[in-house]
């Protein structure tokens, strides 16, 4: 059926000029008193084979020449994926290949131009971070240049807030040269037992001084009495809890609470939440909240500081960890990051 369907222009464009050829054919004989029957019946199979040669060759060189023509114009489709394929005169089958691989290029061009606006998004968004903390320093300095060095006050402070923003700086740096790591492979883990009770006490106590600033208080939900043993690298794991009490401070409301909880899932698996009574994430911003730089404040504008890139940091420790990361929030209510740990008994 299909060698049918793919000679089928060709087959039946043969059989039509053979038989009309064939009608005129037998015409002519009957009005010559002729009636050679055999050599009409001979008459009508020469012409019929040799139509079809000729058709189906024209055919295939006509449509394989103009398809050709159209991957080379329009570029999207790849021409040597054509020749690879037998030539066929079944339209519809070369319609449905056409489609096919237009419909393809249309997904990569898609996907490549989602990639060009993250990139414009993201060298827009570093520019931004690197500039602020930059023309902070250089305004300082000019300043100082300018005459203000001369008078003490005035130079030990615009020093000092030059050293801030050559903090910030660093501080940027250093966490882009990390996420690098991460997402090339490049950093190692180092995976031990450790108890996590203890380690999210360290960063509580660790904290407790940022979040007294807006009088958020700091605290586990119930008392852990017994160890609760985990597998991983303390220092990153560590990193990561830091980075989303932050994160719960920098958005939570004065006089809120952050509260972190434990709880057992599987045999093997314990879950580390981070709950707020905070600002919340509306919903459209949840799935791109781990990106790099993203801005929930459209404006470009940060209340707080920060390199921007404290979520997609704690992503790909987490998920360099095997383990899930999970965020729910809702706007003006709260927001709960989450997280896998494994469960050493």
């Amino acid at each position: 059926m299909g060698v049918l369907k793919k000679y089928s222009l060709a087959l039946y464009s043969s059989l039509f000029i053979a038989l009309c050829s064939t009608i005129v054919a037998g015409g002519f004989f009957y009005l010559q008193n002729d009636r050679l029957s055999f050599g009409l019946f001979l008459f009508f199979l020469l012409i019929f084979i040799i139509s079809f040669f000729i058709l189906q060759f024209r055919i295939e060189k006509f449509i394989h020449a103009r398809i050709k023509k159209i991957y080379s114009d329009v570029q999207l489709l790849d021409e040597n994926n054509l020749a690879q394929a037998p030539i066929t005169t079944d339209m519809d089958m070369l319609t449905q290949e056409v489609e096919r691989f237009a419909q393809d290029k249309k997904l990569e061009i898609e996907t490549l131009n989602i990639k060009e606006n993250y990139r414009k998004e993201f060298m827009g968004n570093i520019s931004h971070e690197l500039k602020t903390p930059l023309f902070t320093v250089q305004g300082y300095i000019l300043t100082l240049l300018d005459g203000a060095m001369h008078d003490k006050k005035v130079l030990k402070k615009y020093l000092q807030g030059a050293e801030k923003g050559v903090d910030r700086l660093i501080h940027i740096i250093k966490d882009l040269d990390m996420i690098t790591q991460l997402e090339s492979g490049g950093l190692v883990l180092k995976r031990d037992d450790f108890n996590i009770v203890v380690l999210i006490q360290n960063v509580l106590d660790l904290l407790e001084m940022k979040a007294a600033k807006k009088n958020i208080t700091l605290t586990f939900d119930r008392k852990y009495e017994e160890p609760i043993m985990v597998n991983g690298d303390r220092d990153r794991i560590e990193q990561v809890l830091i980075n989303l009490v932050v994160n719960s401070i920098k958005y939570g409301k004065r006089d809120g609470t952050t509260e972190i909880t434990i709880e057992k899932l599987l045999q093997n698996k314990i879950l580390i939440r981070i709950t707020d009574n905070g600002e919340g994430i509306a919903k459209e911003n949840l799935t791109r909240i781990f990106e790099r730089f993203y801005r929930i404040d459209k404006s470009g504008s940060r209340k707080e500081g920060g390199s921007g890139l404290g979520l997609s940091i704690v992503k790909h420790i987490v998920e360099g960890h095997s383990e899930k990361i999970y965020l729910e929030s809702q706007l003006g209510i709260g927001s709960e990051f989450s997280f896998t740990m494994e469960n050493r008994k």
